[in-house]
């Protein structure tokens, strides 16, 4: 009675790493796209007695050219990614199989598995992944052809040992480790002689066979079984009964080759050899029949699943889950989203009060990765309800620093962040420095002019209007991007300063600086990023002491609790949409306009929409408004002759306006202005 032979399956093995890949490029670059991927896994004929044929894939299977460990054979397969759990479950799992089958048999006929054997060995992997819980399930097939009969055995299997003189072996060694193993070469064909054993390639059978003499086949096993030959033996089978069945009288010699390493030691003694029966191929225009789809773990044929969720850095899967989000957003709606872009930009927030605290929540929760928050307080035990980085006992006894505990309470939330706080004063026009304090506040204002140096954007969150005037001062004479939120009962103002154009690049611009205002919109206007308004521009008096003779409720923010996130999350997502304008900080800004209005510059210039100028907040009405205005040029903080009066005199000019209540107008030309407007005043009632 004929006895059939039997095959010891693949076992799969999948990486770690693979899934951090998998993951990787699925936030990055696949997105929803669920089209096959090429992939590569390997396998090694060097295994213990009693191991499974082991195949890995980890987390070098996507590089085209990856790297196989010493000793180890390539296998190319196929990655079919869903994008959801019922697709994994539904997907038409024995058409995926007969597609891949289909390949094979494709270069079994046409004679490329003979040039380039690998193509005998594939493997396919459907997956699913769950980024939200970091679930994987997999499913792997190792797709082998069904010969019309049977394999049969002939002589029962032998040890390569017993089959072949040391002497033989020693030449088989000597020929396999120059030709096949630098190579990674998985299938060859062995040629006896009374001394020895010659190597070559499977291209070579017909020279090699040109005497009537019938080479032996011989393939890397990776079965460890006395008796049975490992799985990728299959495709070389019906290869051999394609193309060479005739001639080897539909009998061929197998050596399953086994290359055991053991303290330095080689043995291959468990290698075996086999004669088998072969049946001729007569059909070669259909496809045979497929088998390869995986056991699990329960010896049944279905899916595997693993939950990485414990097992993963908690700090990389937050990394990973926080930027989901983004990601989605990308992948759905807004492809030219630039993530990297906003993760590399620093912010400086100066403030870490209630608008801080919400600006930084909301930076992270775009996935800005660089914070820095300034703030001379500590915290209070009225903060904590209104301020979201502080809990009541930050405020016991005398109150952490804020903007330190803030910082920290960022990098609690993630540890992604990298999140600092500083503690410094910020020395402001009308409050005088006495020769007592003049050290400190000119080693306050170096900082404040170094932290501004150091970072893109420049956040204005203070409680007062003298308090912004240094940075916004600064920020225009280092053309820094400056966003000021500033609040009032039921009211506030989000606004973005202009910036300045470089001096070799003022004569030449891709855009223009102004547009005219169209014949069917009068009231709109865009103008250019480098003519817009700071904080002041509105302003026709010098920043003061606002603190001094004022009562208890006039000294601090009285504002409707929801305003501050409100302001908060405006200022930043308009922060966003600059930095994804092509132009940002120079991109042009349009006043209040329809949806239908045609001349709409940043609507159609950033994803995200228009990119205004300022946004005033009116709560009591629900209602927003969306002025811009050009450049005040006596402005007390970014008209060009404070600027270069900075920019030339350094500290001494700033103290100059600490300390002397009018200076800023008198140089700006305000006081003439002032002088000038009651002149007219009188002459007009006279």
């Amino acid at each position: 009675m004929a006895k059939y032979l039997q095959f010891a399956p693949f076992c799969s093995t999948l990486d770690g790493g693979f899934w951090h890949k998998l993951s990787q490029l699925k936030l990055d670059v696949y997105g929803l796209d669920d089209q096959p991927r090429n992939i590569n896994g390997f396998y090694t004929n060097g295994d213990a007695a009693g191991l499974p044929c082991c195949m890995t894939v980890d987390f070098t299977a996507f590089e085209e050219t990856s790297v196989i460990p010493p000793r180890c054979f390539q296998l190319h397969g196929i990655l079919k990614n869903t994008n959801t759990l019922n697709d994994f479950k539904t997907c038409d799992k024995k058409l995926l199989l007969e597609e891949q089958s289909k390949k094979v048999w494709e270069d079994i006929v046409s004679g490329q598995a003979i040039t380039t054997p690998d193509t005998l060995s594939t493997f396919l992997l459907l997956t699913h992944a769950d980024l939200k819980k970091f679930h994987y399930y997999y499913w792997f097939a190792f797709p082998a052809l069904c010969l019309p009969e049977s394999v049969t055995i002939v002589t029962e299997p032998c040890s390569l040992t017993t089959r072949f003189t040391n002497e033989q072996i020693v030449s088989f060694l000597e020929q396999y480790d120059k030709a096949c193993l630098p190579e990674h070469m998985s299938y060859f064909l062995v040629w006896e002689t009374e001394h020895a054993l010659s190597v070559g390639p499977l291209a070579h059978f017909d020279s090699m066979n040109a005497d009537g003499s019938k080479p032996l086949l011989c393939f890397c096993d990776p079965c460890t079984l006395d008796a049975h030959p490992g799985w990728p033996l299959r495709n070389l089978l019906t290869l051999a009964a394609v193309h060479w069945a005739e001639k080897l009288g539909n009998e061929v010699e197998v050596i399953c080759f086994r290359d055991r390493f053991k303290d330095g030691t080689r043995n291959v003694s468990h290698s075996i050899v086999m004669k088998l029966h072969i049946p001729s191929v007569e059909n070669k225009t259909e496809c045979p029949k497929c088998v390869g789809w995986e056991k699990n773990e329960r010896q049944k044929l279905g899916p595997r699943f693993v939950n990485l969720s414990s097992s993963m850095d908690p700090a990389r899967l937050a990394e990973s889950a926080v930027d989901l989000n983004l990601k989605l957003m990308r992948w759905r709606l807004m492809p030219e989203l630039d993530l990297d872009k906003l993760a590399a930009t620093r912010c400086l927030l100066l403030g870490a009060g209630t608008l801080g605290c919400n600006v930084a929540r909301s930076l992270m929760a775009w996935g800005i990765r660089h914070i820095t928050l300034v703030d001379n307080g500590k915290i209070s035990y009225s903060n904590p309800v209104r301020q979201s980085l502080f809990l009541f006992e930050d405020s016991l006894g005398g109150g952490k620093p804020k903007a330190q505990t803030a910082a920290e309470a960022l990098r609690r939330i993630f540890p992604g962040v990298n999140a600092e706080g500083m503690t410094l004063s910020i020395p402001m026009p009308g409050h005088h420095v006495s020769d007592g304090v003049l050290d400190q506040t000119k080693e306050d204002v170096a900082k404040l002019e170094g932290l501004i140096a150091a970072h893109d954007v420049i956040f204005l969150l203070m409680d007062t209007r003298e308090s912004r005037w240094l940075p916004t001062l600064i920020g225009s004479a280092t053309r820094k991007i400056v966003i000021n939120a500033a609040l009032g009962f039921d009211t506030f103002l989000v606004v973005r300063h202009g910036v300045k154009m470089e001096p070799s690049s003022e004569a030449s611009t891709e855009m223009p600086l102004t547009s005219e205002p169209k014949a069917t919109s009068s009231l709109h206007r865009s103008i250019h990023g480098s003519e817009l308004g700071c904080y002041f521009c509105n302003d026709v008096v010098a920043p003061g002491n606002s603190l001094r003779d004022r009562t208890l409720d006039q000294q601090c923010t009285v504002a409707r609790p929801g305003m501050s996130m409100l302001a908060s999350a405006l200022a930043v997502e308009l922060l966003v949409s600059l930095l994804l304008h092509p132009h940002q900080g120079h991109a042009a800004a349009d006043a209040n306009v329809d949806d239908d209005d045609d001349d709409q510059t940043s609507r159609e210039s950033s994803p995200l929409g228009m990119v205004p100028h300022q946004i005033r907040g009116f709560l009591s009405r629900f209602q927003y408004v969306m002025p811009a205005c050009i450049a005040f040029d006596k402005c007390t903080a970014c008209s060009n002759i404070v600027t270069e009066k900075y920019r030339t005199d350094g500290f001494s000019f700033l103290l100059q306006a600490f300390n002397e209540p009018t200076y800023l107008e008198d140089i700006t030309g305000l006081t003439e202005l002032h002088a000038q407007t009651l002149d007219d005043q009188v002459k007009g009632g006279a």
